[in-house]
């Protein structure tokens, strides 16, 4: 089984994020990054495929120089090999065209299985996968909780809204997106971190191919969000307040 894995880079948790003074994104050079944490899960249950059922997995990515170093480390967990995807200006595609990219990438092999995790740390679209699906013409199931592999199709669990879950099967091959937390992720042993050197990386520009990225959608800004209070006494009978309260939460909270 050939399995592809999305992983992408995003700025570490604990990163001091300050706003770039173009105000569309923050400035990137001196914080620090890592492995989204949601593509993590995917890349886990990939592993967990590959040594139940062997094959292969690969683990692609896209961005600059830097974000080599999530293929790194998808490489030392126990992925093969990896594809990247050189844009230094990736932050600036919205998800359709970042899917199209990624999509005429992985065109270029034939994978038996996608996979991407549920949303990036970052911007948290939670669209990759969905897109990727559709620009590849493959069948796809999201908030994938447990996966059980067939002659040819799978049968997967999706984790559904107040406790219920669903059981679909899907042909291959597939896209799915991974729920986070349907696994334990592995660390890097030193062995595999040491193995990775020896590892292949091919790095294909996104210029290269031929994907448009005119945005159906772009970021007009970012900002800290301004605190404020704001404290009102609703006054009269309680039948006089509560239709004051009723009125506020409908017209100004907009809540009802």
């Amino acid at each position: 089984m050939k399995i592809a894995v999305c992983v992408k880079q995003v700025p570490a948790k604990d990163a001091p994020l300050r706003i770039a003074d173009d105000g569309v994104w923050i400035r990137e050079t001196d914080i620090g990054f890592e492995m989204n944490e949601p593509d993590s899960f995917a890349l886990e249950e990939a592993l967990r495929l590959k040594e139940k059922h062997g094959g292969e997995v690969v683990a692609i990515s896209m961005g600059p120089e830097r974000s080599k170093q999530a293929i790194k480390e998808a490489l030392a967990k126990g992925a093969d090999r990896g594809i990247h995807v050189a844009d230094d200006k990736f932050f600036l595609l919205d998800p359709l065209a970042a899917a199209k990219s990624l999509a005429a990438a992985l065109r270029k092999e034939s994978f038996d299985l996608i996979l991407t995790g549920l949303q990036s740390d970052d911007l948290g679209a939670g669209q990759t996968g969905v897109l990727l699906a559709e620009l590849l013409g493959l069948p796809h199931a999201t908030i994938i909780m447990q996966i059980e592999m067939q002659e040819g199709r799978m049968k997967v669990k999706r984790e559904l809204e107040a406790g219920w879950f669903q059981w679909v099967e899907v042909p291959l091959p597939a896209v799915l997106s991974i729920q986070s937390g349907i696994n334990k992720v592995r660390y890097a042993s030193l062995k595999g971190i040491m193995s990775a050197k020896k590892k292949e990386i091919v790095t294909i520009p996104r210029e290269s191919l031929g994907v448009t990225s005119e945005p159906t959608e772009h970021i007009e800004r970012i900002y800290v969000p301004q605190k404020t209070k704001k404290t009102e006494f609703i006054t009269g009978t309680p039948k006089e307040a509560a239709a004051k309260l009723l009125e506020k939460l409908r017209h100004e909270a907009r809540v009802l």
